[in-house]
């Protein structure tokens, strides 16, 4: 009977043992696996925006998303160019007019032409035109005020229809890139011969980029599309109230 408690002693202590040892090995190894994933979650918090991006960049394929990438640099350059014509095209339309006004009273028309000739932007040059032809007739400046004005507008407007083309190609490359990585995932999913949800994610996935960086380039134009257009219809006011007050001007002069 001792032997039997002996032997009963013996076994109930190994297999305490041995459960002990396993817990310990399976602490062990959840910390292993613990560390290493927090480690590769550090290692993915550190990646900076640049990284980040250009990561995603790669993800999503360079053919696409190249394109895509083009659309955002062309309608940048195109949307700052305009940005510093217009700016460099806005003008004191308030003093300009007071200073040809005055101009015009005390030196006539040549003093009040070599005011506008020493001012930039499409109001002075709308102005030199109208003054230009007013020893003709007033009607004959008036239609010189409206025929540059037009020509003035187009100036202003030169190119913002390719930020517009831009704004509508970045998101339509990114659909297609999209669709068309779709159709490749489920190519490989017909191949493998078998439904595999890691591979119809990732493919998804990848396809989805495309879409994502199509919709930021479009929003980023947007952005700037706006702006131009409402800095064009605030010169292009301007330029239709300075005008009319050049004609209420030269009506008084020819009195």
């Amino acid at each position: 009977m001792k032997r039997l408690f002996s032997i009963l002693a013996i076994v109930f202590l190994m297999a305490f043992g041995t459960a002990n040892a396993t817990t310990n090995a399976a602490t062990v190894a959840t910390a292993v696996v613990t560390t290493q994933d927090a480690s590769t979650d550090d290692a993915e918090e550190d990646l900076t925006f640049h990284q980040e991006l250009k990561k995603r960049f790669i993800e999503g394929g360079p053919g696409f998303m190249g394109i895509v990438l083009l659309c955002l640099i062309l309608g940048l350059a195109i949307a700052i160019e305009r940005i510093i014509f217009l700016n460099l095209s806005s003008t004191n339309t308030k003093k300009l007019t007071q200073n040809v006004e005055d101009a015009l009273q005390s030196g006539g028309l040549e003093a009040a032409k070599e005011v506008c000739r020493n001012t930039k932007g499409p109001v002075a040059s709308i102005f030199y035109q109208g003054l230009d032809r007013a020893d003709d007739s007033l009607e004959s400046a008036e239609k010189a005020v409206v025929a540059y004005g037009g020509v003035q507008m187009g100036q202003l407007e030169k190119n913002v229809s390719w930020i517009s083309l831009f704004i509508s190609l970045a998101p339509m490359l990114g659909f297609m890139g999209t669709v068309i990585g779709m159709i490749q995932a489920f190519d490989k999913i017909q191949s493998a011969g078998g439904m595999d949800a890691t591979l119809v994610a990732g493919g998804i996935k990848v396809a989805l980029l495309t879409t994502v960086f199509g919709l930021v380039v479009a929003i980023i134009l947007q952005v700037f599309y706006n702006y131009i257009v409402a800095k064009i219809d605030g010169i292009v006011n301007d330029m239709e109230d300075s005008s009319i007050t050049l004609m209420d001007m030269l009506s008084k002069y020819k009195k």
